[in-house]
């Protein structure tokens, strides 16, 4: 069927360029549109990708950290980085995952007395990121000396914290530990780089 009555109903040649150009950027818009959702998606997948492989964020849960950190504070962990004493290290306990200093590493023998004083390898340990020194949940013999490929951590909440002074969670092995937390994300008016909080 014939789309035109007339020669009226025949568009003009200005009608008929509007109409192409409105075809053309409808299809740029869409071409457009797809190519932007295309690159959002790639940099979604290689930021979810980064931040698995290789800078893991992990939420803070419960209050063994404080007052370095608290509960459903964000951080950045570092996957590349080997701990070292005094390090706040990410770890897996009966498949949750845990935030923890490091006292002592292989090798170091490790004292703690009935008020929560904290001596490594003959020497009073200086621990500023501890608010109250506690022997808190505590069953094993001192000194102790850490096994090879293990690691004794605690928490600065020394009351409150289940460590590695408790034998069912002892020692954490290497391949435990998923990395070492070294920036707060969240929240933002708090010090990001953990040595800038004392941690």
């Amino acid at each position: 069927m014939n789309r035109f009555n007339s020669l009226e109903d025949i568009p003009s040649a200005d009608q008929f360029k509007r109409e192409l150009n409105r075809i053309r950027y409808k299809k740029g818009f869409f071409k457009t549109l797809k190519s932007t959702v295309s690159s959002l998606a790639v940099t979604a997948a290689a930021a979810i990708i980064l931040s698995e492989v290789f800078l893991p964020v992990v939420r803070v849960t419960g209050s063994s950290m404080e007052p370095v950190l608290s509960n459903s504070q964000i951080v950045l962990c570092n996957k590349f980085r080997t701990a070292e004493r005094g390090d706040i290290i990410a770890l897996y306990y009966n498949k949750k995952l845990l935030l923890k200093r490091v006292i002592a590493v292989a090798g170091d023998t490790i004292d703690i007395d009935e008020n929560g004083a904290v001596k490594l390898n003959g020497e009073t340990l200086d621990e500023p990121y501890v608010s109250a020194q506690a022997l808190g949940e505590c069953d094993i013999e001192f000194p102790y000396t850490v096994k090879k490929n293990r690691w004794f951590v605690m928490g600065d909440n020394r009351e409150l914290s289940v460590d590695s002074r408790y034998s069912a969670f002892g020692c954490v092995p290497d391949e435990n530990i998923l990395g070492v937390v070294e920036f707060r994300m969240l929240p933002f008016d708090q010090p990001h780089f953990l040595e800038d909080a004392g941690g």
